[in-house]
């Protein structure tokens, strides 16, 4: 899996990024993604996923993740020995520290949580209506509880 990692925020990142790579290799493998697989991993601030939230969903607050998922059921065509490019998941450092504080538990289990659920939003997953969150969330915590981060 080829992952492009970009910080746009002014903390040193470079144990996250390995942290955030594994579990994502462990999730396209638990997920049992073929072939080359590229995606997008981008820490923005508050501000930053605010203005992003605003202009891209009509939401005038900051959250903790957003996807801009590359391809849709309807228009997948796999080329051969061409990667599968699933999108970009955004997710904000910032939002992720103040719900791990919220939520009781590490950061790495929020900032896991996250990469995860955007993850499964970049392959077509959704919590629209509760069977689909149902589905969502029980992919969550079994790859969530392989890698050891739990809920509290």
């Amino acid at each position: 899996m080829d992952i492009g990692f970009v910080n746009q925020t002014e903390e040193n990142f470079d144990q996250l990024e390995l942290f955030a790579m594994n579990i994502l290799q462990n999730a396209a493998n638990y997920m049992q993604l073929n072939g080359e697989v590229e995606l997008g991993v981008i820490l923005v601030d508050n501000a930053a996923i605010q203005e992003i939230n605003r202009d891209y969903r009509g939401k005038d607050s900051a959250t903790d993740v957003i996807t801009f998922a590359l391809e849709d059921e309807a228009s997948i065509v796999m080329l051969e020995d061409m990667p599968r490019a699933l999108g970009d998941i955004f997710v904000s450092v910032e939002r992720a520290r103040e719900q791990a504080l919220e939520y009781g538990h590490s950061f790495e289990r929020e900032f896991g949580f996250l990469l995860v659920h955007g993850f499964l939003h970049l392959l077509g997953y959704d919590h629209q209506n509760k069977e689909d969150e149902e589905v969502m969330f029980q992919l969550q915590e079994e790859i969530l509880s392989a890698e050891n981060l739990k809920k509290s």
